[in-house]
């Protein structure tokens, strides 16, 4: 089928066509019955009528951070239509899959999850990546597919859809607005798409056949949606892009200026903190001074996401990644000597076509030389269409032996060691997957996991290092010392629904980002396929009764919490003014032993009761 795009004109329209520069619904359209044969004369059966806008949407999200955005764009204007989005795909009258390019594995995915959509018999839509960059998809024939720059037309593609109709919108035109309504997956973090595309061609990337080339929105777009996410209570502004460095080289401006405008918008209280997303060398090299006097101002964390792919000049070269190691060196060394804390996490690829062990070895001496404390290791993937897919490929064997020996040399380094007792200002804004701790950054974007009510989530406070991981550190917070921003408000622009949504399945990316996140986004995990983010690692202090009791009755009061409060969120920090001081407050729950011997003696003083009245119903009806 055409693109829907493609085939709008005056010639279908009645009345001459629309006016210039409108934009048609997709409701103007008529789309081509079935045919049926003229030999069976009998009426066909009707679909089932339903409201529009009263269904129930699946939405599931695989890639970066940009995708993540994407989706949660999506979901919000579903929702604002009235549809309801929801976690569990069986219960959904149509599934919305927003897909990733970058890897086979989360395109094999994709395709998974349409099949059991097929099978299952399901509406479906599929957006992102894979549809706008490989139109011709034998998975995606006879499904509904929405592109990148289009999905402000989600409503009109999921109301065709819901019909029986096939509808392609792929056609690219501009930016979609960034005031359009969000569903976030964490009310606290608002993901900030900067631009779409890049400036580069990377032998190895497929997202530039998707995202295309660099489109940027204006400084005075981003400062504004910058100031309406403060007002609403978004504690974390994650920039995001798939080359945050270039941003501006296409409307006449830079990095540094947005970040500049950006930062003079940020609450003084330092309650809405600010992360840079992933940026190339090439593009940062003549702003490093500009960018470091941004990345120490006390509202921005210290972090940059700077990936280098290759130890090897020649492997770069092959890779056309415009840039030499001697260059990514000095990205890192003058970070690192201006900003104080400063933390740099950076991705390898290992087994690129060409490479030889003596360029391996160049990349492990990099690799042992700066011991970053977040690297993403990821082996080469051939993306059908791109320049090295037909380059000689390494033995998979040397691949996989390479990518083995690489993460045991990451392993082996101790990025946290010597934090033990420091005491650091964290920004809390979400509960770990063991239900248990809550996460929290320091200014260098380290994870903090500790232990604490919910109602700290959104809030900053100091917090002792009592014991380091490999991937995160364990802390204390110091009681007094939390503060308070604005509590978040409610808009009419963004319906937030009180629900984990849109789970994102992070698949490694074009290039790769740190820890299977994409080198088209800023998501930055802690790296390692068992240890990624919010996966607490430190071994717990033995003997500190106190402490495994703060953990059990949290673990009580969060499971309760969990069945009372179906399908809603964590709770929202309390409305109190700004840097208000508040004392912290450990809630301690009844442990489970002592609900269980309540529960027996509870149970036992009833069936006592119950013996003693049948007894005496017996003895009444002897005596007659």
């Amino acid at each position: 089928m055409e693109d829907i795009e493609d085939v709008l004109g005056p010639a279908g329209l009645a009345g001459g066509g629309a006016p210039p520069g409108l934009r048609l619904p997709l409701s103007t359209v008529a789309v081509k019955p079935k045919r049926r044969s003229s030999r069976v004369a009998q009426t066909p059966p009707q679909p089932e009528a339903r409201i529009p806008g009263t269904q129930t949407i699946y939405v599931k999200t695989f890639g970066c951070s940009h995708n993540q955005s994407d989706s949660e764009y999506m979901s919000g204007q579903l929702s604002a239509f009235g549809y309801a989005i929801t976690e569990e795909p069986e219960g959904a009258d149509l599934w919305l899959i927003n897909t990733c390019t970058v890897k086979n594995p989360s395109q094999s995915a994709m395709t998974t999850l349409i099949s059991k959509c097929k099978n299952a018999n399901k509406p479906l839509v599929v957006a992102g990546c894979v549809p706008q960059g490989s139109q011709g998809l034998k998975e995606l024939e006879g499904i509904s597919i929405i592109g990148v720059q289009q999905i402000d037309r989600v409503v009109e593609v999921v109301e065709e859809t819901l019909k029986g109709h096939e509808v392609r919108l792929l056609s690219r035109k501009t930016l979609p607005s960034l005031d359009l309504p969000k569903v976030r997956k964490n009310k606290f973090i608002e993901i900030l798409p900067i631009n779409v595309g890049c400036l580069g061609a990377c032998t190895y990337c497929k997202t530039k056949h998707a995202r295309g080339h660099l489109g940027s929105y204006t400084i005075d777009s981003l400062v504004g949606r910058v100031k309406t996410v403060v007002s609403e209570g978004v504690r974390e502004i994650w920039l995001s892009s798939e080359d945050t460095g270039a941003y501006g080289r296409d409307i006449g401006t830079n990095l540094p200026n947005l970040l500049n405008a950006i930062v003079a918008e940020l609450p003084v209280d330092r309650s809405t903190m600010l992360r840079i997303g992933m940026t190339n060398p090439p593009f940062i090299l003549e702003h490093l001074k500009e960018i470091a006097a941004v990345l120490r101002h006390p509202c921005v964390y210290s972090f940059l996401h700077v990936p280098v792919q290759s130890g090897s000049d020649a492997v770069l070269t092959a890779m056309n990644r415009e840039y030499t190691v001697g260059e990514f060196r000095k990205v890192v060394d003058t970070l690192c000597e201006l900003v104080p804390g400063m933390q740099i996490a950076t991705d390898i690829i290992c087994g690129f076509p060409g490479e030889t062990d003596e360029d391996f070895a160049e990349t492990v001496n990099l690799v042992k030389e700066y011991q970053l404390p977040q690297v993403h290791i990821s082996q080469f993937y051939p993306r059908p269409g791109t320049p090295a897919a037909r380059m000689k490929k390494v033995p998979s064997n040397d691949v996989k032996k390479r990518s083995r020996e690489l993460t045991s040399v990451f392993e082996s380094f101790s990025p946290y060691q010597g934090m033990e007792g420091k005491v650091e200002r964290i920004w809390i804004t979400e509960i770990a997957t063991d239900g248990v701790h809550l996460v929290g950054h320091t200014k260098g974007y380290i994870q903090v996991l500790v232990i604490a009510p919910d109602s700290m989530l959104g809030t900053s406070a100091d917090a002792k290092i009592t014991s380091v991981g490999r991937w995160s550190v364990f802390g204390e917070v110091i009681e007094g010392s939390v503060v308070v921003g604005e509590a978040p408000k409610q808009t009419s622009n963004e319906p937030q629904k009180e629900q984990k949504q849109n789970q994102v399945e992070e698949a490694g990316c074009c290039g790769t980002e740190s820890c299977g996140t994409c080198v088209c986004s800023d998501t930055v995990q802690h790296c390692g396929a068992e240890q990624c983010r919010n996966t607490p690692d430190a071994p717990q202090t033995s003997g500190d009764v106190d402490r495994q009791e703060a953990i059990q009755s949290t673990l009580v009061r969060r499971n309760v919490e969990g069945l009372t409060k179906a399908g809603e969120s964590i709770a929202a920090a309390p409305s109190v003014g700004k840097e208000q001081q508040v004392d912290l407050v450990t809630r301690r729950g009844v442990s489970v032993d002592t609900i269980l011997w309540c529960g027996l003696a509870v149970s036992f003083a009833v069936t006592v009761a119950l013996l003693l009245l049948l007894t005496g119903k017996i003895s009444s009806t002897s005596s007659y």
